[in-house]
């Protein structure tokens, strides 16, 4: 059997990191759906930037929009969500035969809000409301300027994808927001059983980091820095995993599951290999277990359709796990400058590719006859900030 069929079995559900308009026309992602187990699908500003800039399939639209007079961010938002909505009808029936756990599609906050609250707030309530389907969940930032709008966006019902997480500590606020949220709508007589998070900690980034400052290192009490290379994403991820559970297993979750409350699942997310020396599923096949989701983009779903192998994983380890990140300590490396570090950067790679879609749709508006607009014209439009 293909490995990817066998995740469900284990507790594990693949969503695909990658969104165009090509594979929503031409049946691929229909197929995928339907023969391969894909359970969801995520997008981003640089997924949509490569989308909308290497093809002609969104020219017809943002010709029309151009003859509207929309302004620029608009065109992008109206593009974006197209495919969104798309999307979420083809991953329809696998929303509804898990009863709300899978088949979302996420869409992004603009970058630009991460931290600030009140605009990732109503940023999230505003997109929520455009695409109109109950099976699209807004993906916004774990900063902690963005945790309270992550709480009222979750009370409010509005199905949250929380992206960016590198720390236990930054996961551990988000979780405990989904769960003051739950306990909130529950206060309040609302349903708590249809309300879905996921919370995404990021990988491949923390190894390109810390292994990049290993290499400058020599040996320290005998520690030998070459030992740890491309080892601390999957330590840090089990160890958040275990705080997962030691979280389920609080008086407080246990009373709103009880109440028929779905747990807001690990996504381990950016796990393509970015270093070709190691193996190429190695951010997938440790990471098996129950209540988990892995978001891969197309190669790393084609190898490890290939050679990938299914187990329970996600447990095993533990103690290895607490020594490596002890070693790295001892090294003299601070895993929370790591972190601090890759939240700052992650964000820029999203604002960055923000900014470049605005940048491609201007371009296209010269191509196709439209005249140009101006920076400050688009920052005027909801949901678009002016770059600093």
């Amino acid at each position: 059997m293909n490995p990817l069929l066998q995740l469900l079995a284990h507790g594990q559900s693949y969503w695909l990191d990658n969104l165009t308009r090509q594979m929503l026309r031409n049946g691929e992602l229909a197929r995928r759906i339907h023969d391969e187990g894909l359970r969801g699908q995520t997008s981003n500003p640089a997924i949509f930037g490569k989308a909308i800039g290497k093809s002609q399939d969104y020219d017809e639209q943002i010709e029309r929009l151009i003859d509207e007079r929309r302004p620029t961010p608009e065109i992008y938002e109206a593009l974006a969500i197209q495919d969104i909505q798309a999307a979420c009808d083809l991953f329809r029936p696998v929303y509804d035969e898990s009863k709300g756990l899978d088949g979302y599609v996420s869409l992004e906050v603009s970058p630009h809000l991460a931290h600030d609250m009140q605009g990732s707030l109503e940023e999230a309530r505003r997109l929520h409301r455009m695409v109109q389907r109950p099976n699209v969940m807004i993906k916004i930032p774990g900063t902690p300027e963005a945790v309270p709008a992550i709480e009222e966006a979750l009370f409010e019902g509005i199905p949250i994808n929380v992206t960016l997480l590198f720390s236990i500590e930054s996961y551990e606020a988000v979780a405990w927001a989904y769960i003051r949220a739950l306990e909130r709508r529950l206060e309040q007589g609302k349903s708590i059983n249809a309300l879905s998070s996921v919370a995404s900690f990021f990988l491949s980034r923390i190894d390109v980091e810390v292994d990049k400052r290993l290499k400058a290192l020599g040996p320290v009490d005998g520690i030998q820095p070459q030992d740890l290379l491309g080892k601390m994403a999957v330590a840090n991820a089990k160890l958040a995993y275990q705080r997962f559970r030691e979280i389920l297993d609080d008086p407080r979750w246990q009373v709103l599951e009880r109440q028929g409350a779905k747990v807001q699942r690990m996504l381990w997310a950016s796990t393509s290999t970015k270093n070709p020396d190691y193996r190429d599923v190695m951010y997938v096949e440790p990471l098996i277990g129950p209540d988990t989701v892995n978001t891969m983009p197309d190669e790393t779903i084609a190898a490890f359709a290939d050679h990938g192998v299914v187990r329970d994983t996600v447990m095993e380890g533990m103690e290895e796990a607490r020594q490596t990140m002890q070693a790295l300590e001892k090294l003299g490396i601070s895993f929370r400058e790591v972190t601090e570090l890759l939240m700052t950067e992650g964000m820029q790679k999203f604002v960055e590719p923000f900014d470049q879609i605005l940048d491609i749709i201007e371009k296209k508006r010269s191509l196709l006859g439209g005249e140009g607009q101006t920076r400050a014209g688009e920052a005027a439009s909801k949901g678009a900030q002016p770059a600093k």
